[in-house]
């Protein structure tokens, strides 16, 4: 039994968005494919995701330098408390599935606020003289991204997708290779296709869903 986090960054659902439709639709078979795993949803659009700011800094800071809890504010409390869940939550899931948009050639802000508080030196990997070494080794990853224009590799604006990249490299730090990506892209580029590329993307989550 492995345990999943369904991690999805787009407000609107799988009727508004090409990226959820594939999402919904990957989940659903694999939930029938894999019935004893657990799976648990984090939309970054509803969750609390704490930005790292002057109270998360200086709670962190004091924990680190040995103090006492009760040495922390009210603020800083709350602010690491809440990191430290969501963290906990990361680390412990065997699977990873992101489900984004493209965004202004990245993804929604949600998005890096979340890896912020996920990638942490000790925790998710760790410096060396060598360079940043993960500590995530096993785990899997898979990326469901749409896409207006054609971003994927061999076309010209290929160079500007930074989004799966970011994720791909943030993965690899902290130890995660087995990383896939699901492109359902042109929608906007070639509209009179938009539902053939729609259901196409549709069925590769399913079929991706029984192998992954």
């Amino acid at each position: 039994m492995a345990k999943m986090l369904f991690i999805t960054a787009n407000p609107n659902d799988e009727n508004g968005s090409y990226s959820m439709a594939a999402g919904k639709a990957f989940i659903e078979t694999y939930k029938e494919t894999n019935p004893r795993d657990e799976i648990i949803t984090v939309d970054l659009f509803k969750e609390e995701i704490p930005n790292l700011d002057a109270d998360a800094f200086s709670g962190l800071g004091k924990l680190r330098a040995g103090q006492p809890i009760d040495a922390l504010s009210t603020e800083e409390l709350a602010k690491v408390s809440r990191l430290n869940v969501i963290l906990d939550q990361f680390i412990s899931a065997d699977k990873m599935i992101f489900v984004t948009p493209l965004w202004n050639y990245l993804f929604p802000a949600v998005v890096k606020a979340y890896i912020d508080v996920v990638a942490v030196p000790g925790k998710t990997f760790k410096y060396t003289e060598k360079g940043p070494v993960g500590l995530l080794q096993g785990k899997k990853v898979l990326h469901i991204q749409a896409r207006g224009d054609f971003y994927s590799e061999g076309h010209p604006l290929a160079h500007l997708e930074l989004g799966n990249l970011y994720l791909k490299q943030l993965m690899a730090i902290m130890g995660i290779t087995e990383f896939e990506s699901l492109f359902i892209e042109g929608h906007h580029a070639i509209r009179h296709k938009a539902e053939e590329i729609k259901a196409s993307g549709i069925e590769r989550a399913k079929q991706l869903a029984q192998s992954f």
